[in-house]
Order: structure tokens, then C-alpha cells, then sequence
């Protein structure tokens, strides 16, 4: 058995924390507030690796086999759960020019994103959604971990442990943590503040998600249509700005006439954990501390290939 702890209980910490109870470890999994109650279950849940990449780097290689992973982490978690999870594979049409599309294509589509040119721009039919709130509520059925909701971790002596992860998202950093008495380096990361709206319609009114630059538009199954967002150094400010959201209600009625006639049925914000040479998704070399921080706008995409790796390289699998 392996006695392992996890600070943090977000979507990645919690996915860890469960991948390392099928293995046999023994796992304690704390976080400061609730499971999945800070940005995990702010996240819209839009799975677009096209979206977001059209350059060479490691992001891009992660996000693509993020995104391989995910209909079976998805399957599979929820059978073991007995928890429905609203996960589809409906389509982004990316509105973007011809000659950006041409180009973001070429890219893409030697990196294994299946993507096609359109009038509009392009159109990604391997694009998804997953509902995170679906995902976090499986995950606290399933895994077995000792879990300890408001229980701040200031200082971790990890070689009390066989290991310890560090999954705290934009907190992380703030973790102190030591290993045989000697302080733990961490790599910096801070939240980027977003806000998001969201609108109750008619289920199937949608189709495809839509997206422009970083206006996007998606709905789950139940109709709640997410618009969103827009990206603030503001430190881990939790107000709401009304302006703000006004603005993206703006450009997302361009995108989607209909939201035009719509009122927002909730404004809500997140703090995207943003680490300049992140994702972090390995061990602090001469020590038992792992990290798992770090992944800016794509937590949610890279939770089945993070937990996964930091999970094998506990258990010492391959």
C-alpha cells in the first residue's frame, strides 16, 4: 500500500486521487474549501484543442492526447460512479479569415486535429463538452480517498509521506513544502480571472459550440448555454462585473443571434491557474513531490492525461 497525499480536490487532484485508489495506494486528498469548489466547477467544460493552439508546443501535443483520452475516461468513471456524466462530441465552428484558417488547418492538421475549412472559417467535428459539476460529482463517488474538505495545508513535510502531489491549482504555489526538512522549490502560478455567463434555452437550440478569438458559445444537454470569457490579472478577485459581462453578452449575440433576446440566468467568475512555464505534470527532481498545476485554460481538458501520468509515475507504471 502507498500512502499518498494530495493537496487540492479539484478536478485534476480528485482524478488523481482516484486513479491512484485503482491501483491499491492508500490516499488522503484535502483541499482548503470543498471538492471541486473553486475553478473546476466555474469551467464551462468546452474540449477544443483546435481552439486554443495553432503553434508548435508542448500544449498542443498534450491537448491532443488529452482529447483521445477523454471518451473513455469519461465511460469509465461514470460506470464505476453510477453517475450520469454530459459528455457529447458536437462540433466547434471557429469563425476565423481565410487566409488564418488555411493556415491554422495546415498546422493542425499535421498534428492530428481533425479539421475542416469552411465559409466561416474552420470547423472542428471532434470538438466536446464535458459538464465539470457531472465530472467532480462521480469523482466523489468513486475514488476512495480519505477525503478532508476545509482543510488547509500551509506546510507539507512530504517525507512523512510515499508521496505527495501538489494540485491546487492558482493556490499552489502558496503550498510550503518541505522534504526531509529542506524546502521544496515550487514553480510560480497565479489566477487569471474570467468571467462567464450563462443562459437557460431550449435544449438542441445551439448545435455545434461557436467560437471566435476568445468568445465562445456552448450548451449542455439540459439547455444551459455558457458564454464566455474573458481573462483579468486581478489577483483572486471574486466580484462580478456587470460591464464585463454585458461585453461578452455582446459578442456572443453576435455569434448567436438568438442570446440577443436572452437574460443571463447566472454571471459567475473563475480563476484559471496561469504559470509561465507551465503545465506542470511531474516530479521535483530528489524528492517525492509531484505537481500537477499549472494548466491555464485547459484543466479540464488535460484532467484524464494528468491524473494518468502522475499516477503512473507513483505507482511506478508505464
Amino acid at each position: 500500500m502507498t500512502d499518498v497525499l494530495i493537496a487540492g480536490a479539484g478536478l485534476i487532484g480528485s482524478s488523481i486521487a482516484w486513479r491512484l485508489s485503482q491501483a491499491g495506494a492508500s490516499v488522503t486528498l484535502c483541499d482548503a474549501g470543498t471538492l471541486g469548489g473553486e475553478t473546476s466547477s466555474a469551467g464551462a467544460g468546452m474540449l477544443s484543442p483546435g481552439g486554443e493552439f495553432d503553434k508548435p508546443s508542448v500544449w498542443i501535443d498534450l491537448a491532443v492526447e488529452g482529447m483521445r483520452m477523454y471518451p473513455a475516461f469519461v465511460e469509465e468513471l461514470s460506470a464505476a460512479a453510477g453517475v450520469p456524466i454530459d459528455f457529447q462530441t458536437c462540433g466547434c465552428h471557429h469563425f476565423v479569415e481565410s487566409e488564418t484558417a488555411q493556415r491554422r488547418a495546415a498546422f493542425q492538421s499535421s498534428k492530428g486535429i481533425r479539421v475542416e475549412i469552411t465559409d466561416r472559417g474552420l470547423f472542428y467535428p471532434g470538438d466536446a463538452f464535458v459538464d465539470p459539476t457531472n465530472v467532480l460529482r462521480a469523482l466523489r463517488s468513486a475514488s476512495r480517498a480519505d477525503l478532508r474538505e476545509n482543510r488547509a495545508l500551509p506546510e507539507i513535510e512530504s517525507s512523512e509521506y510515499a508521496a505527495v502531489v501538489i494540485a491546487a491549482g492558482a493556490w499552489s504555489s502558496q503550498v510550503r513544502v518541505k522534504y526531509r526538512g529542506q524546502h521544496v522549490p515550487l514553480p510560480s502560478v497565479k489566477p487569471i480571472k474570467g468571467h462567464l455567463i450563462g443562459f437557460q434555452l431550449e435544449p438542441g437550440s445551439l448545435g455545434p459550440m461557436l467560437r471566435r478569438g476568445h468568445t465562445y458559445i456552448l450548451q449542455r444537454s439540459s439547455g444551459f448555454t455558457i458564454a464566455g470569457s474573458n481573462e483579468e490579472d486581478a489577483g483572486f478577485d471574486r466580484s462580478v462585473d456587470p460591464a464585463i459581462c454585458e461585453e461578452i453578452h455582446r459578442g456572443a449575440s453576435q455569434l448567436f443571434p438568438p442570446l440577443k433576446r436572452a437574460t443571463p440566468y447566472r454571471r459567475w467568475i473563475g480563476h484559471r491557474p496561469f504559470s509561465p512555464d507551465g503545465p506542470h505534470i511531474r516530479n521535483v527532481e530528489g524528492t517525492n513531490v509531484w505537481l500537477a498545476y499549472g494548466h491555464f485554460r485547459n484543466g479540464i481538458l488535460l484532467t484524464p492525461l494528468t491524473a494518468q501520468r502522475i499516477a503512473n509515475g507513483i505507482t511506478g507504471r508505464s
